[in-house]
């Protein structure tokens, strides 16, 4: 089967997980912009998607919800499907041109779908934030991918598609050829799912990962790139502390660095988490690190999970009130930039938002994203294309000075 082939698939995309909670939220995202582009008499044919799960009468659930949000939701497409069950994957890729999925710890139950969706010459987006499993998937399948022409994409969430096209879009604005340093700031307000704690609970329980970026890294380009030596520091333009940030934003922003020549001859990157005083520094950093700790002994593990179980959430009135910026602070030997990008509730809202922009950009743009397959970063994969839809559905990227 060609990649040529997947225009005659059934579905643009499915969304794998729709029963869950993000991935309910993927569903009312794109039931809401089919019925919106309707009212708008929109010039393009309908999107053409599914939601696809394990359990057949949590799917009728959903389905009967989309509907109330648009009627047209009647002929949505319902697929069963399990992430053990290896038949049901190749079933479901062979129907889509993209499969988006919410079904995590990816690290655990995320590797078969990848394999079939390669098989079926299928791309795929996740919302992955666990560095095991991306270092896994560049080892075992990028390789395979690359040969069979599809797009393997990690991170198409709040983790890490503002920190990645928000720096792509920072280097844009400086000049080429020259050397450039970039740090990110975030700042949030936000809560979290049941599958989004016991995904953390599972990187936390693991041991250290291996340092495996220098190996990618040759396999996947020949940049001079490097993460910056972060410290901690009291930033005066922001009156706030700003921390390290331990998460996989920085490996996905370093990857992208390695193979796009915007990102110049020699680029660092520094990422940063925003805190308003030094006693809630040292109580964020004290809390992460207990959290941490007794994450690692199986009876207090089985413990914080009970914080909150995988299918729960914030309501959407908490949800309403969440929002997230990141500050990028530029500069290469001639010029300085200070970039936003900033959104509504990071987590759940606009991470859905992120990832089902995504899928869409790759079902419905082939012909204007880059000519790259394999396990790829969203930069890498979509480029400034995503960046025009994330604008055009509410996210801000902004040039505040330079």
């Amino acid at each position: 089967m060609s990649r040529s082939d997947i225009s005659d698939r059934t579905y643009d995309v499915i969304v794998f997980g729709a029963t869950g909670f993000t991935g309910r939220l993927v569903a009312e995202y794109l039931a809401t912009k089919g019925k919106e582009a309707a009212a708008q008499g929109a010039a393009e044919r309908p999107i053409r998607w599914a939601i696809a799960g394990r359990n057949a009468g949590r799917l009728a659930e959903v389905k009967a919800a989309m509907e109330a949000i648009d009627p047209a939701c009647a002929s949505l497409g319902v697929i069963e499907a399990a992430s053990d069950d290896a038949a049901s994957l190749e079933r479901m890729a062979a129907e889509a041109r993209v499969v988006l999925t919410t079904v995590g710890p990816y690290s655990t139950r995320g590797e078969p779908l990848v394999e079939a969706c390669i098989r079926a010459g299928t791309d795929y987006a996740d919302l992955t934030g666990e560095p095991e499993f991306v270092d896994r998937l560049l080892e075992r399948h990028h390789e395979a991918a690359r040969a069979r022409g599809v797009r393997i994409v990690n991170c198409c969430g709040f983790d890490s598609v503002p920190h990645d096209l928000g720096v792509l879009f920072t280097v844009t604005k400086l000049p080429a050829g020259e050397p450039i340093a970039v740090e990110g700031i975030v700042r949030a307000h936000g809560s979290f799912s049941g599958g989004t704690w016991h995904s953390l609970l599972e990187i936390m329980a693991r041991p250290g990962r291996k340092k495996r970026e220098a190996r990618s890294g040759e396999a996947l380009g020949a940049r001079k790139v490097q993460g910056v030596k972060a410290r901690v520091r009291y930033e005066k333009g922001l009156r706030a502390w700003v921390c390290p940030m331990p998460s996989i934003d920085p490996q996905i922003v370093l990857r992208s660095a390695r193979e796009l020549d915007v990102y110049g001859p020699d680029f660092q990157y520094g990422h940063y988490v925003q805190v308003k005083s030094g006693l809630q520094l040292v109580a964020g950093v004290a809390g992460f690190g207990a959290v941490a700790a007794l994450a690692k002994v199986g009876p207090t593990r089985e413990l914080l999970r009970k914080v909150r179980s995988p299918g729960e959430g914030p309501s959407a009135e908490e949800r309403a009130r969440s929002w997230f910026q990141v500050t990028f602070q530029g500069k290469s030997a001639s010029r300085k930039v200070v970039t936003r990008v900033s959104g509504g509730d990071p987590g759940y809202s606009e991470t859905a938002k992120m990832v089902a922009e995504s899928a869409l950009c790759m079902a419905l743009d082939r012909d204007r994203l880059p000519a790259r397959a394999g396990v790829l970063t969203p930069a890498v994969a979509m480029g400034e294309r995503l960046i025009e839809r994330l604008q055009a559905a509410g996210i801000r990227f902004e040039l505040l000075e330079g």
